[in-house]
């Protein structure tokens, strides 16, 4: 029996990146905040840019505390999305034009939420980075960790629970 040639390498990231892309690109809130992702194979690392809308008091200066817990939940939900859609990008079942005209998978529903802030969110860039602690078929829970320049110094963590969406897409219409 032949076995079918292996894609090759850039058209497997490019199918990866334009599944990314045309998930961020269908949540207006993650487009307004400005949260990027940068992808390293299955790995996503959130990005917040420092932008003054940001800030929520002017005299420490701090990133609001409402920001912080809508950045690590934008990033719990894109890395649960991510790793449940992991296997249907990489097997090509997952039609990256479908996505980029409107038909997202369904994102994961949160149960709840808890933040940690441990110090206070200084006016420069954020990262935060997810694991999936467990992701079942209904269920799902996610740790998240927050920083700006040093990995090892967490400005925030978190802990969510969420219900996981039936394997249906999502139409526009």
């Amino acid at each position: 029996m032949a076995r079918k040639p292996p894609e090759p390498v850039q058209i497997i990231k490019e199918r990866r990146d334009g599944a990314l892309h045309a998930m961020l690109a269908g949540i207006p809130y993650v487009r307004f905040m400005g949260v990027q992702f940068d992808r390293r194979g299955d790995e996503l690392t959130a990005v917040l840019p420092f932008d003054e809308k940001l800030i929520g008091n002017p005299w420490i200066p701090a990133i609001h505390g409402g920001v912080t817990a809508s950045f690590l939940e934008i990033t719990a939900i894109i890395t649960l999305s991510w790793v449940s859609m992991w296997e249907d990008i990489e097997s090509g079942s997952i039609d990256v034009q479908q996505i980029r005209d409107g038909n997202l998978p369904r994102l994961p529903r949160t149960i709840d939420f808890t933040v940690d802030y441990l110090r206070s969110g200084l006016p420069r860039d954020a990262y935060a980075r997810a694991k999936v602690s467990r992701a079942g078929r209904r269920y799902a829970s996610v740790h998240v960790e927050g920083w700006q320049d040093n990995r090892d110094r967490l400005f925030a963590q978190a802990m969510g629970h969420f219900l996981m969406p039936s394997r249906e897409v999502k139409s526009s219409a």
